[in-house]
């Protein structure tokens, strides 16, 4: 009997199942979307039970589609939409809040009473304290349900990002558990001695008999009893993790960027982590057996959603892939720069409170100046991030492995590759985040016999390579890093 790799892939959005054979092909997918709630500027929630039932909805979606049954289905991997934070009830299993989205900032308040702990908190996690994390997003849930303080000592209420959600709703409550990445995300996490950090948990007021059992990124985590008594889960990853090992970024080095509506940049670092003093956060890429990968991160706030905004706001384009189109009819932006901080600038800035600006407007200045501008951004922000990389790291980017929605758009791929000087690896299969989930898992299961069978079936599908000279990229990065300066002057 042929048997596949399920791979769930929860993400912000939309959920979607994808089954993976032994070639690392995805040869068949289901999506369904995910409703964000928004009761109040700022604040970004989701209904638990509702990202639960999508997951189910797309599994039985795919099975049906394909006439394939549990039997065909070696094990489940599972990626997730990360920091997101959930607190139920562990006798009932049901949310007693709605969960808060990573993107959420209503818990800000929380993070700004603590700012003094930032060297303390990032030597400890790799983290910077912010809101996006799920530490002062539990404490926000705790302060605003009846009793919840006592309720959490108690050991009534369980925390838990999407990936602990999901396998205790699908194990029937047997497993509550999560991986060593999303744990990583918590503020909650010493990433140096893999544990639950008692201090930190003391800074939050946090009682530790809510926090899920710890495990490795490609470990068996139990069985989907929702689903069928011997379905195994064997793989568990945050999604950006999962993109990293689903774009066979396996050496220290290797960097992988994903253009989605914001953008991720994730180096391998190796066996040890590297802790950046600046705009960088340091994250557990994977754990597998006893061996632990770490990484460094940084994440562009806006990059697809600029293209959504011509496209949605600006109406200069009536779809995503015009943007192309109208960047290449003009040999330059004739001086526009366009510095899309929409809600602020992240890594490496993390300025929260700048706003997008305009530079270089003039009575020649076309939309498709404009919209060139727009998509140069993009690859900008992106290699302000990989130089403070090979900053931290001091090694050289020689090789960018991208994916996500933005990398089918060529002129920005190959503007990526000019700016940095880099070589710019297209995939074969955009669909990372699913392999990266379904590679954890078959390495346990034993799907595929190691990491090296896993690499022979990566696939590139297209190289770009640098053609401006030094010159032109030296006056282009001048001109940005002035663009942006200036933008977070004028607040």
């Amino acid at each position: 009997m042929e048997k596949f790799i399920l791979a769930i892939d929860q993400g912000t959005t939309s959920t979607r199942a994808s089954l993976v054979d032994k070639e690392g092909n995805i040869v068949a997918k289901a999506q369904q979307e995910v409703k964000c709630l928004f009761p109040f500027d700022g604040w970004v929630e989701q209904d638990a039970n509702e990202v639960f039932v999508s997951v189910l909805n797309v599994i039985n979606d795919l099975l049906v589609r394909t006439n394939f049954t549990f039997e065909n289905i070696d094990s489940i991997g599972l990626s997730n939409q990360r920091e997101t934070t959930i607190i139920f009830d562990k006798k009932t299993g049901m949310p007693v809040y709605n969960a808060l989205v990573w993107q959420s900032r209503q818990s800000a308040y929380i993070c700004d009473a603590i700012k003094d702990k930032t060297d303390f908190v990032k030597e400890k996690t790799g983290l910077i304290i912010n809101p996006y994390f799920s530490a002062s997003k539990i404490r926000f849930i705790l302060d605003h349900i009846e009793n919840g303080q006592e309720r959490a000592e108690k050991g009534e209420l369980l925390f838990g990002t999407i990936d602990t959600w999901i396998m205790y709703k699908i194990s029937r409550h047997k497993i509550f558990k999560t991986d060593v990445t999303n744990a990583s995300r918590t503020m909650l996490f010493n990433i140096h001695t893999l544990k639950w950090e008692d201090d930190l948990l003391k800074l939050f007021n946090i009682p530790k008999c809510m926090l899920p059992e710890v495990c490795p990124s490609s470990y068996y985590f139990g069985n989907a009893s929702f689903l069928s008594d011997d379905l195994k889960i064997c793989g568990v990853a945050g999604d950006q993790q999962a993109a990293l090992f689903g774009q066979n970024c396996i050496h220290e080095g290797d960097v992988k960027s994903t253009y989605g509506t914001g953008c991720f940049v994730l180096m391998n670092i190796g066996e040890k982590p590297i802790i950046d003093k600046n705009g960088l956060i340091t994250t557990i890429a994977w754990k597998i057996k006893d061996k632990v990968a770490y990484a460094i991160e940084g994440s562009v706030f806006v990059a697809g959603a600029s293209i959504q905004w011509l496209r949605d706001q600006m109406r200069m384009i009536k779809s995503a892939a015009e943007s192309e189109n109208y960047a290449r009819r003009v040999n330059d932006t004739l001086g526009v720069y366009v510095v899309p901080a929409f809600t602020g600038l992240g890594a490496p800035y993390w300025d929260d409170d700048c706003r997008g600006a305009i530079f270089g407007l003039t009575r020649g200045t076309k939309k498709e100046h404009f919209i060139r501008a727009t998509l140069n951004s993009i690859a900008l922000q992106t290699k302000d991030v990989i130089d403070e990389m090979s900053k931290v790291t001091k090694k050289k980017i020689e090789i960018l492995r991208v994916d996500g929605g933005a990398s089918e758009n060529s002129y920005l791929m190959q503007f990526q590759s000019d700016i940095l000087n880099s070589e710019v690896d297209l995939p074969k299969n955009l669909e990372t985040t699913s392999l990266g989930a379904a590679y954890l898992a078959g390495l346990e299961s034993g799907f595929w016999k190691d990491i090296e069978e896993i690499s022979k079936v990566h696939k590139i599908n297209k190289k770009y390579f640098p053609s401006l000279d030094e010159k032109e990229v030296s006056e282009i990065t001048k001109k940005w890093k002035k663009a942006v300066e200036a933008t977070r002057v004028f607040k």
